[in-house]
């Protein structure tokens, strides 16, 4: 078998070997050079997503091989940009399948400047016609898109012949999976009607949709538009909006048109907005699993809860008010089924922490992953560890109680730690100054701690004797800013790096 995937036999399977390594740059590349068989499968793989790998921009140079006499004569020549322009063996444009406008600006930008060697007498020019003339290429290459970011900067201006080719083009859209528009209202109401209009009537097969920089004054018909590309999709899975800097508190249909997705909708993300009764169409997707409600600050997640009779399986709420008396529904719908819950609170206070540890404890025994950025040190927070025996995950802003010694506090805390606990991040948290202390009486199986740093030898000591004794811890996070002197001490131990390599979220 194995002589037969090396010649080229069995290319199908071949193709998914290698499309294991798409992204890696260098081991794709060495895959082109075994013969002339693996480089037909891996060429493709390579030049799926070029535009988003930090590599030399001179790559864009080859695309030009595709263009006519005509189109290298306006681009190269009028600008004065001299290159040589040799054939090539594949069509590299057609393997696009990742197109990210800001990343093909930035490489555009990058290329002109080692062509122009500095010079910025035509520059801007320059820059608007490449990107013209790369996105035409790409539509009439017979590429096929499977994710578009599509971000227009005030600075990026679209030709109209782009718009007439991707009519003409309907394969480029078809095929589009994950979605991403912003900067709409930078655009211009013509264009950008124009153009959702096309992919609302090209595009089914989307399954992630973003909306970023959402205004509530958008154009009726630019909302239309957006209406109409969720409603022309046939399984959209994840959809997220996110609000520009003003909190849009209006959506003009947006978000009910959720409604023709609720037998598909599994994730759902709100960023920057004031959530309103339109949001409530969230309780006819059958199947959402997933909430996510980040940076809402004062406007409208406590509202948004009170809405919501919804069971999840996760629960995001980032950046906002929290108010635990407008959860109690949410989480005792969810109960069994909630396995993920990560809460931090704009002002670092929950609003009745009680009633919500009260109800995780009666409702909700299946938690793998809790992430409660602000908590007080309570009997109540150790019941509700204590009962949660699937507990892999634990990330807790932890602070004390003046009326119980802290010594005290940290040993009731790592006496209760469930045996499932593999991963606990204390940096925002009082523990970090009694490592000692929780890890002496730590009978977790660790495999990842988080701290902020280590600050005498009893620290170093206790963790070397966890080490030794558990056989379980393989990474400790720090914060590697500080010129840590006990690190070197740990490393024949664990695996010491910056933290935020190891922070698992939500």
């Amino acid at each position: 078998m194995a002589s037969k995937m090396f010649m080229g036999d069995m290319p199908e399977l071949m193709e998914n070997i290698l499309n294991n390594l798409n992204g890696e740059i260098e081991s794709l590349y060495s895959c082109t050079l075994v013969n002339r068989h693996w480089c037909k499968i891996s060429i493709p793989i390579l030049w799926q997503d070029p535009f988003s790998f930090d590599q030399d921009p001179l790559f864009i140079s080859i695309y030009f091989s595709s263009l006519d006499e005509e189109d290298e004569q306006f681009i190269l020549k009028e600008y004065g940009v001299n290159t040589k322009i040799s054939n090539t063996l594949f069509n590299y444009a057609r393997f696009l399948k990742v197109l990210s406008l800001s990343n093909l600006e930035s490489k555009v930008k990058k290329w002109i400047d080692v062509q122009l060697a500095g010079s910025n007498q035509y520059y801007n020019s320059l820059k608007y016609h490449m990107i013209n003339l790369l996105f035409k290429l790409f539509i009439e290459s017979g590429a096929a898109l499977h994710k578009l970011d599509l971000c227009f900067p005030y600075f990026i201006e679209i030709k109209p012949e782009i718009f007439y080719s991707l009519g003409r083009n309907e394969l480029f859209f078809s095929r589009l999976q994950d979605l991403s528009l912003s900067g709409i209202s930078d655009f211009g109401t013509e264009n950008a009607n124009a153009l959702l209009r096309i992919l609302a009537k090209n595009t089914t097969k989307i399954n992630v949709l973003v909306f970023d920089e959402f205004h509530s004054d958008y154009d009726p018909q630019v909302c239309h538009s957006l209406v109409c590309i969720i409603k022309s999709q046939e399984k959209l899975r994840q959809f997220s909006i996110i609000g520009a800097d003003d909190f849009p508190e209006e959506f003009n249909g947006v978000i009910s048109a959720l409604e023709s997705q609720k037998q598909s909708l599994k994730e759902v993300i709100i960023e920057c907005c004031a959530c309103n009764a339109e949001f409530k169409v969230l309780m006819s997707c059958e199947n959402l699993e997933i909430l996510r409600i980040r940076y809402c600050g004062h406007y409208g997640c406590t509202d948004l809860l009170k809405i919501i009779d919804y069971k999840v399986s996760t629960l995001e709420i980032v950046d906002c008010v929290i108010d635990a008396t407008n959860m109690v529904l949410i989480l005792e719908k969810s109960a069994t089924l909630l396995q993920r819950l990560k809460l931090e609170p704009i002002d670092q206070d929950i609003w009745g922490e009680s009633v919500l540890l009260e109800t995780l404890k009666s409702f909700c025994p299946n938690i793998t992953y809790l992430n409660i950025s602000s908590i007080g040190f309570s009997s109540q927070l150790l019941e509700l560890i204590g009962i949660l025996q699937k507990l892999q995950f634990l990330t807790l802003g932890l602070w004390y109680l003046d009326d119980i010694s802290e010594e005290q506090q940290v040993i009731q805390f790592a006496e209760i730690l469930p045996l499932t606990l593999q991963y606990l991040d204390i940096r925002g948290s009082f523990l970090n100054s009694h490592i000692n202390i929780l890890l002496g009486n730590c009978n977790a199986p660790l495999n990842k701690l988080l701290i902020h740093r280590f600050d005498n030898e009893k620290q170093v000591k206790a963790l070397i004797e966890f080490c030794i004794r558990k056989r379980t811890l393989h990474y400790v996070g720090v914060n590697m800013y500080f010129d840590d002197n006990f690190i070197w001490k740990v490393e024949s131990y664990v695996t010491v790096v910056p933290y935020d390599r190891l922070v698992v979220d939500c």
